[in-house]
């Protein structure tokens, strides 16, 4: 399979979720609450395309999977696209775009607050995303503005984590790899500081 065309089968696979989730709204399968739905499930699969990225490169140093690193870039921007549409339902049919209902809702529920914060953070990668945006700043200062996606990851997590109030086991499942995902990053980190020094 040629690059063009894995990435294209990709990028529709990718759009799926959303439009399975829009199916199933108009179609009025999705519960007695189909907006909570709506803005729950377009969180969780930001979450996951952002798990997905993170795991780009532990599988290519511990498979040698390197056919993943031209899809990386592609996943970050459909976890930015997935954030913004679970952003854009709580703003429009959770708060009906009231501004001081918004900022009263950030102050008074901290899993909105941890949300609002990873989504802000995600948007300097997604501006930042492109070679043009990367020849600019440069290798190191891009860098440093991309390692903000760890903390996002947490962030993410644990808005989700909070969010759920009685079944934690899908959220926990999401900490559980993120820390994996994050170990294994820190274990390499350690191992070159190691070796440098």
């Amino acid at each position: 399979m040629s690059s063009r065309l894995f990435k294209g089968s990709l990028f529709t696979i990718f759009l799926m979720p959303l439009v399975f989730l829009l199916l199933g709204f108009f179609n009025e399968q999705l519960g007695a609450n189909p907006i909570e739905v709506l803005t729950r499930d377009t969180g969780q699969w930001a979450l996951r395309f952002l798990l997905i990225s993170l795991s780009i490169s532990p599988l290519r140093l511990l498979f040698g999977w390197h056919f993943l690193a031209p899809i990386r870039r592609m996943v970050g921007l459909y976890c930015f696209f997935y954030a913004s549409v679970h952003m854009l339902l709580y703003i429009w049919l959770d708060q009906f775009f009231n501004l001081g209902d918004i900022i009263d809702d950030i102050i008074e529920r901290p899993f909105i607050t941890i949300g609002v914060i990873s989504f802000l953070a995600l948007i300097p990668l997604a501006v930042t995303s492109n070679d043009k945006m990367k020849k600019h700043l440069g290798p190191e200062r891009w860098k440093r503005i991309h390692s903000l996606v760890y903390f996002i990851g947490m962030g993410g997590a644990l808005h989700f984590f909070m969010l759920v109030k009685k079944d934690t086991t899908e959220p926990l499942i999401y900490i559980t790899i993120l820390v994996i995902l994050l170990g294994i990053r820190l274990f390499r980190y350690g191992r070159r500081r190691l070796i440098s020094f």
